[in-house]
C-alpha cells in the first residue's frame, strides 16, 4: 500500500478521446480531495488541452503532437511519485518504463471486448469503465465517491443564450448528431423525424464534418431547429448541453460531457454496446435521468468496439430499427 503522503505528485495519462478524458474526471477529483497535498499533472494530446484546461483539480497539463519521446526529459525531470496509466498501450508503457517510478494501471479487458464482437459470448463484468478506473487507485488508498463525472468550462466560452434563441424558447433540447465512426451515428432522416414530432426548440451540436448534414436537417425542420455542428468549440458545445433541457446523444464524447451535467440523456446505441462499459455515469439518485436506446437481439450486433464507415452486413439495422416513437415519448416526458 502507498500511503497517500508519499503522493507528493503523481502523472495521470489518457491520450484520448474526448468521452475517454472526461471520464478520468472522478478520479483527478477523488485524488486530489482524498489527498490534498498531492500534485496532479495530467499528459496527453494537443487536441484535448481544452477538455483539462479549466479543471481546478489540475496542477500542469503535458502535451503532445506524434512525438511523445520529446516530453520524456521534461517528464523526469518532475520526479513524479507515482504514474497512473489510464491508456494502457505502447505509448503510455513506454512512458511508465521511461520513468521508471511506481505505477499502476487498469484492467482493460480487450480479449472479452474481443469474445463479444467476434463470438457474442459476454465476460465482461457489469460494471462501468470508470469503476475499473479505480482499481488502478487501490494502491494508493483512494476510492471512488459516488459524484459522478466532472466537466469545468472556462468563463470566456459560455454561450449566452440571447444570440441564440428568444428567451421564450431558452427551454430546448441539444441534439448531438456526430460521431467518428459512420455505425455510430444515428441516420439523417430519422433526426428529422424526431425533431419534426417535438414541440420544443432543438440545437444540433457535432463538428465540421457534420455541418452540411446539419445543415440539411435543419432545412427540413424548419427554425425551431438551429444547427450548431462546426460553429462551437467542444466547450462551448458543452455550455450550450449544460443549459438544454434534455439531450439526444450517438454514443460520443458529448454524451458523458451530458452526464458531467446530470442532464437528462437519451443515448442512441448502433453497433457498440453499453456492456462495452461505457454508457452515461451518473451518481445514484440521478440513474434515472439515462434512457439507453438500442435494438436488441441482433446477431450482429456489436460488430465493432469502435465502429465502421459503413454497416458490414449492409442493412445497419441497428440504427434504421430504432422506435423512433419510443425516443420521442422520452423527449416529451
Amino acid at each position: 500500500m502507498v500511503k497517500n503522503k508519499a503522493l507528493t505528485k503523481v502523472l495521470l495519462i489518457r491520450f484520448s478521446s474526448i468521452g475517454d478524458i472526461v471520464l478520468t474526471s472522478p478520479l483527478i477529483r477523488c485524488l486530489k480531495i482524498q489527498s490534498p497535498e498531492t500534485e496532479i499533472h495530467y499528459l496527453t494530446k494537443k487536441q484535448n488541452h481544452s477538455l483539462l484546461i479549466a479543471n481546478p483539480y489540475i496542477s500542469k497539463i503535458w502535451l503532445f503532437d506524434e512525438n511523445l519521446s520529446e516530453l520524456i526529459p521534461d517528464l523526469k525531470a518532475q520526479n513524479f511519485t507515482f504514474v497512473v496509466d489510464l491508456h494502457k498501450n505502447v505509448r503510455s508503457k513506454y512512458v511508465r518504463l521511461k520513468l521508471g517510478k511506481p505505477s499502476t494501471s487498469f484492467p482493460k479487458l480487450n480479449f472479452r471486448k474481443w469474445l463479444l464482437v467476434n463470438t457474442k459470448i459476454n465476460l465482461l463484468p457489469d460494471i462501468h469503465i470508470i469503476d475499473r478506473y479505480f482499481y488502478s487507485l487501490q494502491k494508493l488508498g483512494i476510492r471512488n465517491d459516488g459524484k459522478g463525472l466532472d466537466y469545468f468550462i472556462p468563463q470566456a466560452e459560455e454561450v449566452d443564450l440571447s444570440g441564440l434563441l428568444p428567451s421564450y424558447e431558452a427551454d430546448y433540447i441539444a441534439f448531438s448528431i456526430g460521431g467518428n465512426h459512420y455505425t455510430k451515428v444515428f441516420p439523417e432522416d430519422k433526426i428529422i423525424s424526431v425533431c419534426k414530432s417535438l414541440e420544443k426548440p432543438v440545437v444540433l451540436l457535432g463538428g465540421k464534418e457534420d455541418k452540411d448534414r446539419g445543415d440539411r436537417i435543419a432545412g427540413q425542420c424548419g427554425s425551431s431547429v438551429i444547427n450548431g455542428c462546426g460553429i462551437y468549440t467542444i466547450n462551448q458545445s458543452a455550455s450550450l448541453i449544460r443549459q438544454s433541457a434534455k439531450v439526444i446523444t450517438n454514443d460520443t464524447g458529448l454524451m458523458h460531457i451530458a452526464a458531467a451535467f446530470r442532464k437528462h440523456i437519451i443515448s442512441l446505441w448502433g453497433n457498440t454496446v453499453p456492456a462495452f462499459g461505457m454508457y452515461p455515469y451518473l451518481p445514484e439518485k440521478f440513474c434515472k435521468n439515462s434512457s439507453i436506446m438500442e435494438v436488441k437481439n441482433l446477431s450482429c450486433r456489436p460488430c465493432s468496439k469502435l465502429g465502421y464507415e459503413r454497416c458490414p452486413k449492409h442493412h445497419f439495422r441497428c440504427m434504421n430499427d430504432q422506435d423512433t416513437d419510443l425516443i420521442i415519448k422520452h423527449l416529451k416526458e
